[in-house]
């Protein structure tokens, strides 16, 4: 882990820190804090984690008050009547239902409520899910006929303008009382110099009192009282002294943590334990259970949505591929999905079939005298990618996703995963329709490694920051660029 110096003044009155009496600057100009003044260490850290909680608190309340306000206002200027029976049933189904998406959606969280952009798009995208979520329910119910599209229409127009605003004020209050830190973390000097990244606090533990001794009942009650309201503490010291801090921390109830700079080599994300034995975690799912959930009911229902309106046109389409030349309607060809699992993925035959090419070994060019005047129009405007609903169902793809690669794609002559080791990462999750590189511009034949690296690139940004919200941007966004200069 690396860490940034911290100057006296990163410690002030925003974090509710300590009197500038018990601040004092070593020769390296970094803040530490006197044993004497660990009252006033504790006291900061509770103030702070209060301070949070009121965040939280006004976060959901400020939230529930905008909608209820909007809604109101919606039903006085449709019907002149702010208690109107169909609002105020509108209200009672979409206040817990907000609740649940903008949990989902970390809506809540320190992380968002402190950036009003990311705050302000969480709480907005979670509202529209919601209004989402109970028409689709109140349609397939038969239980639209009571509810006012004037009302809905007015209410979450105004309460998404009432979020923004909100938000926008509540994250700047934020930063106000709290400044730049949204946790209360603590660095532990212990016989290594430790430099902390803005807003953290520092102890030295020979200079503050808390030299570790395990046999020192006093000691150990200084240290715990000193981190009962801390939310992260990290610990550099040399590799003799580990053992002695883990033991005493592990009863700290606090998040706590081990600098070792020696496994950074293996990239290491945690700790796991085997038959006694402990291991180090190297990976894990990218999708909780729940966001895998929630990915795939959004897959089913778009695709459920968009069937009535697809098969006809795609029974069109196989038509003419049949009447233009012989062969089946569909390519079938094997690529890598979730976690590097082969499967079949569906196409419309664009190629002549003596001519198809299963591996993938050779991109296609444009001009590519193995596509027919069919083929090519298809491909131009990526009709031919629609039989791929067929593996949506299925579940061997999501309609979102890194695009999934034939077996033996090659860039320069090099496989792909020759070219970037970190080539197989990106199959941590299901390959999909559509991806935040394809809407980036990054499609077409792969003719240089740096055409892999940009999809890579943006296919590993995806991954590891997947959010319902995002796929549903990437989708409204494919429509802009389904035809691009490099489908071919």
């Amino acid at each position: 882990m690396q860490l940034t110096t911290v100057d006296r003044s990163q410690i002030d009155d925003r974090t509710s820190a300590l009197p500038s009496s018990a601040l004092v600057a070593d020769h390296s100009g970094v803040a530490s804090i006197y044993g004497s003044a660990l009252p006033d260490v504790i006291h900061a850290l509770s103030r702070r984690r209060k301070h949070r909680l009121a965040m939280q608190t006004m976060a959901v309340l400020g939230d529930l008050v905008a909608i209820v306000l909007a809604f109101t206002l919606g039903a006085t200027f449709w019907y002149g009547n702010p208690v109107d029976i169909q609002a105020l049933d509108t209200l009672a189904a979409l206040l817990p239902v907000y609740l649940l998406t903008a949990t989902t959606q970390h809506a809540f969280t320190m992380a968002s409520i402190a950036r009003a952009r990311i705050s302000a798009l969480r709480a907005v995208g979670a509202l529209l899910l919601a209004i989402g979520l109970i028409g689709l329910v109140a349609f397939f119910l038969q239980a639209v006929g009571g509810v006012s599209r004037g009302v809905v229409g007015l209410g979450a127009t105004m309460s998404v303008g009432f979020i923004v605003c909100y938000r926008t004020w509540l994250a700047i209050h934020a930063h106000r009382l709290l400044g730049d830190v949204t946790i209360n973390e603590v660095v532990i000097q212990d016989g290594v110099q430790a430099q902390v990244q803005k807003g953290s606090i520092l102890l030295d533990a020979a200079r503050d009192g808390i030299s570790l001794r395990l046999d020192s009942p006093s000691m150990l009650d200084r240290l715990g009282r000193c981190l009962h309201a801390a939310d992260r503490v990290i610990v550099v010291c040399p590799h003799t002294r580990r053992a002695n801090w883990v033991s005493a921390l592990k009863s700290s109830n606090v998040n706590a943590e081990i600098l070792t700079s020696e496994l950074d080599e293996v990239g290491a994300i945690g700790l796991g334990h085997y038959n006694g034995t402990t291991t180090l975690k190297v990976a894990s799912a990218s999708l909780s259970l729940p966001d895998q959930m929630l990915k795939r009911g959004l897959d089913l229902v778009l695709v459920l949505i968009a069937l009535p309106i697809v098969l006809p046109f795609m029974l069109l389409v196989a038509i003419v591929i049949k009447v233009e030349s012989r062969g089946p309607v569909f390519f079938r060809q094997p690529r890598v999905g979730l976690g590097n699992r082969v499967f079949h993925i569906y196409k419309f035959r664009s190629m002549r079939v003596a001519q198809n090419d299963i591996t993938g070994s050779q991109s296609t060019s444009r001009n590519d005298s193995r596509i027919t005047r069919v083929g090519g129009f298809i491909r131009r405007t990526s009709i031919d990618e629609l039989p791929q609903i067929l593996n949506v169902l299925t579940g061997d793809m999501s309609i979102v996703g890194p695009r999934p690669h034939p077996l033996e794609s090659k860039a320069e002559n090099r496989l792909f995963w020759d070219i970037d080791g970190r080539y197989w990462h990106r199959h941590a999750v299901k390959p999909g329709m559509t991806g935040l590189a394809q809407i980036r511009g990054f499609r077409g034949a792969t003719e240089k490694e740096e055409d892999l690296t940009n999809r890579l690139q943006a296919d590993l940004e995806y991954v590891s920051g997947w959010s319902i919200l995002r796929d549903v941007g990437i989708i409204v966004a494919t429509f802009r660029v389904l035809t691009h200069r490099n489908a071919f």
